[in-house]
């Protein structure tokens, strides 16, 4: 099994590439869903989180306030540092365990890890190969503002967060250019998807 490492900034169009990929028979991991199932109620990581920041996080639920969470560590580089201490051992091992039961289903199958913090984690030995999807930054804002119906400077704060996706090209053995028509981002899926099986990279 090839294991593809997935990875993209917020409103790259990370999540249509890996839709696109799964489509073509590319068994999918969404570390995004594994971290919310990590800070789901009573789960080590949302117990820990409650230590940390208090019961203020959560909403009549006992869920975390996600909005909430948000808007401290985006402000403060150093609590989402820490956030991230927390949740991703959790989802480093879950990744791991679901990978080997899709190994042992289909040996010779595809599996995209879609990871947006892949190369911050440093987690590119856990994949054989690091497709990044890019926009440039002006679409990166503009998309962002759209989709979460944010202002610029909260959009620009978001995304001065992470890594650029300008630094991780440099880390990347495929780009997908995501800043222009589906029809051509989806063309560029085919010309990968098909290279994957005949050149191998």
């Amino acid at each position: 099994m090839r294991i593809i490492g997935l990875t993209g900034g917020i409103a790259s169009g990370k999540s249509t590439v890996a839709k696109m990929l799964e489509a073509k028979g590319a068994h999918l991991l969404d570390a995004d869903r594994l971290a919310r199932e990590a800070v789901e109620p009573d789960q080590p990581a949302w117990q820990e989180i409650l230590k940390w920041l208090g019961e203020s996080i959560l909403l009549p639920d006992r869920s975390i306030d996600r909005l909430k969470l948000g808007n401290i560590v985006f402000n403060d580089r150093r609590m989402l540092d820490k956030l991230n201490k927390i949740v991703h051992p959790w989802v480093g091992r879950r990744f791991v365990a679901l990978a080997e039961e899709i190994r042992e289903k289909d040996p010779d199958g595809v599996l995209i890890y879609d990871i947006p913090l892949l190369i911050e984690a440093g987690m590119q030995k856990m994949v054989d190969l690091v497709l990044l999807v890019y926009v440039p930054r002006q679409i990166q804002v503009e998309r962002l503002v759209s989709r979460d119906q944010l202002s610029r400077a909260d959009a620009e704060k978001r995304i001065k967060a992470q890594m650029s996706l300008d630094e991780k090209r440099k880390h990347a053995a495929v780009i997908i250019d995501n800043s222009g028509t589906l029809t051509q981002t989806a063309a560029q899926v085919d010309h990968f998807w098909d290279k994957l099986f005949t050149d191998r990279y």
